[in-house]
């Protein structure tokens, strides 16, 4: 070989002056001749061209590019193409390169090329050139994969991140989970920054165009299944201002366990900032479920207005007994307006948790006991009223905190168990199951999800939360509990009532054995007793089980069964005492028994929601990586298994290479009939193009109502501004400059100090 040329050494030096030209050493890639590009050699297409030209490049240790091109002036085909080392060309810095970031210099004048062109008319091509030195140094093998002609996020890779994201799995696992499944980081193919860049570029799809997705969507579920609502309404500038969706399985829940609901808005769930609103109830199984969902621009009046609207049209039943939720006047404004009839309960949970902020604290720890106590322990109002105001008053708790206390001691129709458990509520008496609810929710989604984004991974979320009714259905088919009496209403109700439900019953007649009866009073229509029992802290608790005899009606005090619809402790004291063997009718309620959906009418069968679909990538990936695994530890052993197995595979990859370029022809082909699925929110249905044949559901799908995507919201429970510790520091009062005295600023800024 020439001495003028070098082989390459990747541990060479290599100098440049400052302005990025390369020294006059010249390196030659040290490749077999079978991967070489050669002149005169024949090509079927520029792709395979590039593909041949690059794979060289990957073994030489340098990157490549397309450059300049001819083509015909008659028909435009391209008659000749040129393929350049990436560090082709000089640098030249540009007059204004202010907010460009700071980059180094790649390029340094290589010559290293091939040329092909045209055979005929034909679409092959023939190489006419070829350069094969290169003018700096090439890359270590190691290095090799961060070149950019070699570094990329294909297709199936591509499918897999968005399958990972589906179950918030970060981009940097994602990029972990591609390591260990390609065996090194530099198999992957691409670097965790391409994984970045694709995620970003996913989201600058959505940008403007995310509502209509949406609506989209939304109008071929609606398509798919006749029983899906859904709601949306734009601003004069046609941006998403509210939306209501409910599905049919959501829509058939209620009609079977809507006679209680929990509403409650959360925040940081779309990168909008637009107020999630899940409307939710329980079913049979004590399980938390979604009646319907919206999103919210603001949370005023007029939007709660909207969103109870939309869901009350949505369920087209009676309305539900009672609304558990927060204090918040513009809810509880809606809900008179849009709810008349039905009750409307506060959280406790939210109230009690604010008495030791109001109360002093030189009194709080026994005063806050005893407040506890009146509101947990008193069955009637009348208690209720004299032990809470004889607490207020010995804690003079009128004096520091006496709006507060007075208001809330107004508003005890809403709250204090004593006033609200004749009203049904699914033993419900806080909005935690909501808040538990928007928990579980945001372990599928996050503040920066797009609505898109939001719908897909709250499907998926609700498919989970489904399944686990799925699960419960399952052991109440399979498994029989545990019996801890000897009693045959233990054994009935164990074949009525869910696992759940029996389990509370099962504690309830386990307690009744500790109750002690004695007659209070008797009359011909009215026989009342007195229930005693004793409690885990020694003390006696007294309750009255009244027996109406004209109707053969029992009811206690406490008001469980009212309350839960479960029958308390002290009314089983009494049908023991009285051998009743089985629980009548009237006492169990048909919402918390096995056969709860046996009358179940409305149509709720619509698509599955599977987490990775039929053909799940995945699912399939992981099957090949072990077929090929297996293959490849099998081959180690034999050297002639080696090459075997190596020919078999580079036949296999020709030939699976021929297929996905047939497929991708023939659906390219077949396209022009049809719109694609994407026109419907990216779902595994198509729509007929031709809508004269088409139905009045597919021509709403093809020519859906534009939205914009919604304006930033600014809610109020959505945080506040981050402060830094001197910011706070000068907003105290009192904060003075150590040197001046002065407030408003410190002794760094003090003005005396400029004098």
């Amino acid at each position: 070989m020439d001495e003028d040329y070098e082989t390459w050494n990747p541990y060479h030096g290599f100098m440049e002056d400052v302005n990025g030209n390369a020294s006059n050493n010249v390196y030659t890639p040290e490749v077999a001749d079978e991967y070489a590009p050669k002149v005169g050699q024949i090509f079927d297409s520029l792709e395979e061209v590039y593909e041949f030209y690059n794979n060289y490049a990957k073994m030489g240790g340098f990157g490549i590019r397309r450059h300049s091109q001819k083509t015909h002036k008659g028909s435009n085909d391209i008659t000749r193409k040129e393929f350049v080392c990436y560090k082709q060309g000089n640098y030249e810095k540009k007059v204004d390169d202010k907010g460009i970031r700071s980059r180094g210099v790649v390029r340094c004048g290589c010559e290293a090329k091939i040329a092909v062109l045209q055979v005929g008319q034909s679409t092959m091509y023939r190489i006419s050139t070829f350069v094969e030195e290169h003018n700096h140094l090439l890359a270590n093998p190691e290095e090799v994969h961060m070149l950019t002609s070699h570094r990329k996020v294909s297709d199936a890779k591509k499918l897999l991140t968005k399958q990972l994201a589906l179950v918030n799995v970060p981009t940097y696992k994602q990029f972990g989970i591609l390591e260990v499944q390609a065996g090194g980081i530099q198999n992957i193919g691409c670097t965790k920054r391409d994984l970045y860049n694709y995620a970003r570029d996913l989201r600058s799809e959505y940008k403007g165009h995310d509502a209509d997705m949406v609506n989209e969507h939304f109008l071929c579920e609606k398509s798919k299944n006749d029983s899906f609502f859904y709601k949306m309404e734009a601003d004069g500038d046609d941006k998403l201002t509210h939306c209501f969706w409910a599905d049919a399985r959501s829509r058939s829940s209620y009609k079977l366990y809507g006679d209680a609901i929990v509403f409650d808005t959360t925040y940081n769930t779309n990168r909008y900032g637009m107020i999630f609103a899940p409307i939710l109830g329980v079913n049979n199984h004590g399980q938390t479920i979604v009646f319907g969902c919206g999103f919210l621009n603001n949370e005023t009046t007029e939007s709660f207005i909207w969103l109870f609207e939309q869901f009350k049209e949505a369920m087209q039943g009676d309305l539900p007994k009672i609304i558990i939720t927060d204090q918040d006047p513009a809810i509880a404004k809606a809900i008179s307006q849009v709810f008349p009839g039905t009750f409307h309960r506060f959280c406790i949970w939210h109230i009690m948790n604010k008495f030791s902020e109001k109360i002093g604290a030189c009194a709080h720890q026994d005063t806050l006991s005893e407040l506890k106590k009146c509101v947990w322990d008193y069955d009637t109002k009348e208690e209720f009223d004299a032990r809470w105001k004889e607490v207020i008053d010995r804690a003079k708790l009128h004096e520091n905190a006496h709006d507060w206390f007075s208001s809330i001691y107004d508003l005890r129709s809403r709250w204090v168990p004593a006033y609200v458990k004749h009203v049904f509520s699914a033993g419900m008496s806080a909005s935690s199951r909501a808040e538990g609810d928007h928990a579980f929710f945001k372990g599928y989604v996050s503040k920066s999800n797009t609505l898109m984004d939001f719908i897909l991974r709250f499907n998926r979320g609700l498919a989970h939360q489904r399944h686990e009714e799925l699960i419960a259905t399952h052991v109440d088919v399979n498994q029989k509990p545990l019996f801890k009496t000897p009693m045959m209403m233990e054994r009935q109700m164990a074949e009525i009532y869910t696992r759940k439900i029996f389990k509370k019953f099962q504690v309830q007649l386990w307690l009744s054995w500790g109750c002690v009866l004695e007659v209070s009073s008797d009359s011909d229509n009215l026989c009342v007793y007195k229930v005693t029992e004793r409690r885990k802290d020694g003390s006696l608790k007294v309750r009255e089980v009244t027996v109406d005899k004209a109707v053969d009606n029992v009811a206690c005090s406490c008001k469980r069964f009212e309350f839960e619809g479960i029958v308390c402790r002290h009314i089983l004291a009494y049908m023991k005492w009285k051998q009743t063997e089985h629980l009548p009718d009237h006492y169990i309620l048909k919402r918390w028994t096995r056969t709860a959906k046996s009358n179940l009418t409305l149509e709720e069968h619509g698509k599955n929601i599977d987490d990775f679909g039929d053909d799940s990538l995945l699912m399939r990936q992981t099957t090949l990586s072990r077929i090929a695994s297996e293959l490849i530890d099998g081959a180690l052993v034999s050297i002639e298994a080696c090459k075997l197995l190596e020919e078999d595979f580079e036949s296999t990859r020709k030939k699976i290479k021929l297929l996905v370029d047939s497929t991708t022809n023939v659906r390219h082909n077949g396209s022009e009939g049809n719109v694609s699925s994407d026109s419907c929110g990216g779902l595994d249905a198509n729509v007929n193009g031709d809508i004269s044949e088409g139905t009045e559901q597919n021509v709403a799908c093809l020519q859906p109502q534009h939205f914009d995507d919604p304006l930033p919201v600014r809610a109020k429970g959505c945080g506040k501004r981050l402060k830094g510790g001197k910011e706070k520091a000068m907003e105290r009062k009192g904060r003075h400059c150590s040197i001046c005295k002065q407030v408003g600023h410190n002794k760094q800024k003090c003005p005396t100090l400029s004098k």
